[in-house]
Parts: structure tokens; C-alpha cells; sequence
């Protein structure tokens, strides 16, 4: 065994509850809650009614549970249609492998029917903070966000496996050697092109699932006794950064600082419904709009000046489908001005059709500025028909580790999404059980408040 896969399957095998910084449960508790309202909110969508029907076409022994409908299947599958529904509205949480929310909590809560003994809050809250900590050190490894998704690849698919690996390792309580087995086994499963893009195509809703599925799949062969490659993060031929990451990978980043810098402290919890790179300029036009209170008749040009990296991600104006509006900047500020908000219901259909919102995104200008690096914010000038010109740059958008979203906040769009499937009174169990979740003896309970 390696010594980088030596030290990070240690890591995961030995670390227990007592390890974590009481902050660092409280903000997995909040996650916890984050991904489960996503999750709720995108169990009736279409796409993930139709992963249901198909799952249960096939048949299977039901032992893990669908979160928001009343029926179970098998823990690969529930994982998998739990991640879909996380991801569904891209309210999921992100800065991860990237959304770390909607593959590591799918795969940990779909193991747990297979647990021999009782699952504890604090087991569980284990497993997440496990499971976000090598999805996000596989990505640094990759080189980072940028790099590895200018390549072309989507991380919450291809890091996001490995972190669905290790909370599940952690769950089920594999010895090191196992969990080393388990990820070098997620290695094979990783996968995930950022080819949607270009179409609107539904495909990046599916990535979460599968990186959920795999991470869990990968688990249970090793518990098995099945191996994976020892060598997965050497730099060998056929090993995963030699091949995802040619040119950027920072192998020593699956280990730095390990047990010391916690990756799940740097992930943000999503105030709007729509692609995380397209937040900072939502709260630059709302603080324009706050400062300038002007109409959206007043308004002329809506000018957005960003890096090359943000323009072929999120520079789009097609509204075709909800996949493609998510993605798109221009629609993220339009709604914004007219609805006075980014949230989910500002992307129904009949408002993406409008002839308001066709209308102002005419009026909105992306300009791509080569100075700016890939991880920078974008600057956004709001120009009016009288000849007034205000400018604003956000550079810590609304949810992020630095300026993050109030508890009430949070709780309000807990609230919002999980009522979209449960009643009020189930909505009010499922927040309590969370907030309180290091408490907890026996996380059974927590399935029956899911459904």
C-alpha cells in the first residue's frame, strides 16, 4: 500500500466523534439539515420520478428508504435516487468535492438498514464529516476546482465518489485495509463530463446518484473482501490522478494538514437555486438595487464583467429546460430585478417564459475579462436610461464560510423545501431531530421522519 492511500485510509478507519471541534459538529448538523430540505424539495421532481419508476420496474429487496415518498429498495439504488433528488434544484450545498452535500449523506443514510449494530447521531455525524474530508482532498489533489473542471470534468461525480467511499467505509466500520479497498474500488467508478452544458441536457442531475451509488457499491465489496488498486493516487499508469489530472495534480493534498484543517469548514450553503459561480453577482445586483432603489423599466444595460472559465459555464441564455436555466448568469440576474429573488420559484416555467424575462436579459452584457483568474467573483455595473452608472463587487457571496447564511435563514429554507413533500408538523420533527442529531442514540428514527 502506498503511503498517501496508507495515511488517508487510517485517517478514515480511526477517527472517531471525540476527534471533531464541537463547531465543526455544529456545522455538519446544518449541512445535514441543508441537504435534506434539497433533497425533499427534489423528490417529486420529474426526473427523479422517473429514476423511481425504473428502479422499481426492475424489483429489488427493499431495505433502504427513498426520502419524501413512502416506499424502499436496495441501498445502491436508494442512494442513488436520494443523490438525484439532492441535486435536483442545485440547492445542494457546495464547495466539496463540489457538492459534497448530495453524494456523501445519499450513501451514509442508505447504509444504515445494513448496520448491524445501532447507528448513533454521533456515528452518523462521523461519516459526513468523513465523507466531505477526502471528497474535497481528492479534488485539491486534482489541482482544484478550476483545473479539474476546466478539463472538462464535473467533481461532484469523479471526487465526489471517494468521499461517498469513505463515509460509507466509515458507517459500516471497515478496518483500515478495507477502506483503503473501498477507495481504490470508487477509483474505477468515477466518472462525469461537464457535457451538459452545452445543451441543457439533464445529465448533471444524475452525477450526484451515481457518485453516491458507487461510493456505497464500493464500500460493500470491500467488506466483502473484493480489492481496488492500492496504487490509486501514485503517479502510475492507469492511477487516478495520473489520468484525471495529468497536468494539475498536487498528490501531497490527499494529506495536508490532515486531522488539523477540517474541508468541511470551507463549504457554503446555497441561498439561491441556480449555479453557485452565478451567487456573487445575485447579491451584487441586490446590493445595487438596495443602494439605487430604481425600477426595472429604468433599467438599460446590466453590465457583468468575468472570467473566460464563469462565461462558458454560466454565460447561456437558454431557458429551454430548468437544467439550463440553473446554469445560466444572465437569468439568475434577470430574475433577480423582477421577482426580487433567485429562489426556486423564480425558475417555474411560466416565469422563464416571460416576455419581462425575455426582455431584460436583452438588456444584460457579459463582458470576459482574461485578467480575472477562474476562482475570482464577477464585477457588475447596473446602468440606468437616464445615464447613472453604479458599479459592485461581491467577492464572499451570501452563504459562504466568511458571510454565511443566519440560522434563520436556514431554517426558512429548510422550511420552504421540505413542505414542498411533508406537512408542516413532519417538517418541524425532521428540523428538530437534525439540530439535535449528536444526541441521538439511534438514527432509525430519522428514516421514518424522511418519509
Amino acid at each position: 500500500m502506498s503511503q498517501v492511500m496508507n495515511q488517508l485510509s487510517a485517517f478514515v478507519a480511526n477517527s472517531r466523534f471525540s476527534d471533531f471541534p464541537p463547531e465543526l459538529v455544529q456545522r455538519a448538523q446544518r449541512h445535514i439539515l441543508d441537504t435534506f430540505g434539497a433533497t425533499l424539495a427534489g423528490s417529486n421532481s420529474p426526473i427523479a420520478q422517473a429514476a423511481q419508476q425504473m428502479v422499481a420496474a426492475e424489483g429489488c429487496a427493499a431495505l433502504a428508504s427513498v426520502w419524501g415518498c413512502h416506499w424502499q429498495t436496495s441501498p445502491r439504488n436508494a442512494a442513488w435516487l436520494n443523490g438525484v433528488a439532492a441535486h435536483m434544484y442545485e440547492l445542494d450545498d457546495t464547495g466539496g468535492c463540489d457538492h459534497s452535500g448530495a453524494v456523501v449523506l445519499p450513501a451514509v443514510m442508505a447504509l444504515v438498514p445494513l448496520c448491524r449494530a445501532t447507528v448513533s447521531g454521533k456515528a452518523l455525524i462521523s461519516a459526513v464529516v468523513l465523507g466531505y474530508e477526502v471528497g474535497r482532498r481528492v479534488l485539491e489533489a486534482c489541482g482544484g476546482y478550476a483545473p479539474h473542471n476546466e478539463a472538462g470534468w464535473h467533481s461532484t461525480a469523479t471526487c465526489g465518489v471517494f468521499g461517498a467511499a469513505a463515509a460509507a467505509a466509515s458507517l459500516l466500520k471497515l478496518d483500515q485495509n478495507q477502506t483503503a479497498q473501498a477507495l481504490g474500488i470508487a477509483a474505477s467508478f468515477s466518472g462525469g463530463l461537464w457535457g451538459f452544458i452545452h445543451d441543457g441536457s439533464q445529465s448533471k442531475k444524475l452525477h450526484a446518484g451515481r457518485a453516491a451509488e458507487g461510493g456505497v457499491l464500493a464500500a460493500m465489496l470491500a467488506a466483502k473482501g473484493i480489492t481496488g488498486p492500492l496504487q490509486t493516487f501514485d503517479d502510475v499508469w492507469g492511477g487516478f490522478l495520473k489520468t484525471f489530472a495529468p497536468d494539475s495534480r498536487q498528490p501531497s493534498a490527499l494529506t495536508a494538514e490532515l486531522g488539523e484543517v477540517w474541508k468541511l469548514n470551507r463549504c457554503s450553503i446555497k441561498p439561491y437555486a441556480s449555479c453557485r459561480g452565478t451567487h456573487s453577482a445575485i447579491d451584487a445586483v441586490g446590493l445595487l438595487l438596495a443602494q439605487h432603489p430604481v425600477a426595472a423599466e429604468q433599467i438599460a444595460r446590466i453590465h457583468v464583467w468575468l472570467n473566460p472559465f464563469l462565461l462558458e459555464m454560466c454565460g447561456n441564455s437558454d431557458l429551454a429546460s430548468l437544467a439550463a436555466a440553473q446554469m445560466s448568469l444572465p437569468y439568475a440576474l434577470a430574475a433577480r430585478v423582477l421577482f426580487g429573488h433567485a429562489g426556486l420559484d423564480a425558475y417555474d416555467s411560466d416565469k422563464r417564459a416571460s416576455s419581462e424575462i425575455a426582455a431584460m436579459l436583452q438588456r444584460i452584457v457579459l463582458h470576459s475579462d482574461p485578467q480575472q483568474s477562474s476562482n475570482d467573483e464577477p464585477i457588475v455595473e447596473l446602468e440606468t436610461f437616464s445615464g447613472q452608472r453604479w458599479r459592485q463587487h461581491v467577492a464572499v457571496p451570501l452563504g459562504s464560510p466568511g458571510n454565511p447564511l443566519s440560522d434563520a435563514a436556514l431554517l426558512t429554507k429548510f422550511s420552504q423545501l421540505a413542505q414542498r413533500v411533508l406537512t408542516p408538523q413532519q417538517t418541524a420533527a425532521l428540523q428538530a431531530y437534525c439540530l439535535s442529531l449528536e444526541q441521538q442514540a439511534d438514527v432509525s428514527e430519522l428514516l421514518v421522519l424522511l418519509q
